[in-house]
């Protein structure tokens, strides 16, 4: 995706518009489409208070919608753990979400999933996890079962650029252990082992059998491997950056929420009316 395409004048890219009306004139049959969705950012603003990140405008009433239609498979793939999301979505039925960027998972019925990772690997985690209580390095420390996240969002450029230098060296020294990665995203970087939100959206795929349309919406650096994840399957799809500026991405087309983001989901919903 790059930022050379003219915009249309209902303000989305002109090229994008064309490939939305082409991926939606693929519903239809009897196979559920796959609506994938990143939370924070996507749905809803991020906020410093997590708790505080409520969906925009009407997209609350547009998943309703479109989970009344019942011909669509729902999922949130989000960095948080799973249990905070539904509360925050407020939908009339559960969805499934897989939380911690894809570790984690708990399916519409409530039964929860959480990937094992090994006893080396959790000692690592619990050691930094105690570290950073002791010294946050200035940052906002989240502790998860498989990583340690730090936050800097709220801080000043100068303070966030202090944090961002200590916690790096910090979770450099992790790296040469297996399995530990990092995974950087808008004011934060996460140390983490475990499968990622690309992996989670093939087992979304796997687990839902057909050829029905996919998409995949995000808008952080996290959201690349599932971007990729959609971009390579061969059912028809469609990988979306949702974000207010257009960055370098693997998303096919970019909204800018909250308007286009609701244009898109209104889209979704008159797609499967017509199917």
């Amino acid at each position: 995706m790059n930022g050379s395409n003219t915009e249309s004048e209902a303000g989305l890219v002109a090229e994008d518009a064309q490939k939305l009306n082409s991926f939606f004139s693929t519903f239809g049959g009897r196979n559920k489409s796959l609506l994938l969705l990143d939370y924070d950012g996507t749905l809803a603003a991020f906020r410093v208070n997590r708790f505080t990140s409520k969906p925009w405008a009407g997209v609350r009433e547009l998943l309703h919608a479109i989970q009344r239609q019942d011909r669509s498979h729902i999922a949130v793939i989000t960095g948080r753990p799973a249990i905070e999301i539904l509360p925050m979505l407020g939908l009339e039925k559960a969805v499934e979400v897989w939380g911690l960027h894809g570790a984690e998972r708990i399916c519409e019925d409530g039964h929860r999933e959480l990937e094992q990772i090994s006893e080396q690997a959790r000692e690592h985690i619990a050691s930094l996890h105690e570290q950073l209580r002791r010294d946050s390095l200035g940052g906002l420390l989240e502790a998860k079962p498989n990583a340690a996240v730090m936050h800097w969002r709220g801080a000043s450029a100068e303070k966030a650029r202090r944090i961002e230098e200590r916690t790096l060296d910090l979770f450099q020294r992790y790296l040469q252990f297996e399995g530990f990665r990092l995974l950087k995203f808008e004011a934060g970087v996460e140390l983490r082992v475990g499968r990622d939100k690309g992996g989670a959206v093939e087992a979304i795929m796997n687990a839902q059998a057909g050829n029905g349309p996919v998409a995949y919406l995000g808008d952080d650096l996290t959201d690349e491997s599932a971007f990729r994840a959609v971009n390579a399957c061969a059912r028809p799809h469609m990988s979306v950056l949702v974000k207010a500026k257009r960055r370098e991405s693997a998303a096919e087309i970019w909204l800018r929420p909250p308007a286009e983001l609701r244009a898109f989901l209104k889209q979704w919903l008159e797609a499967g009316n017509q199917a």
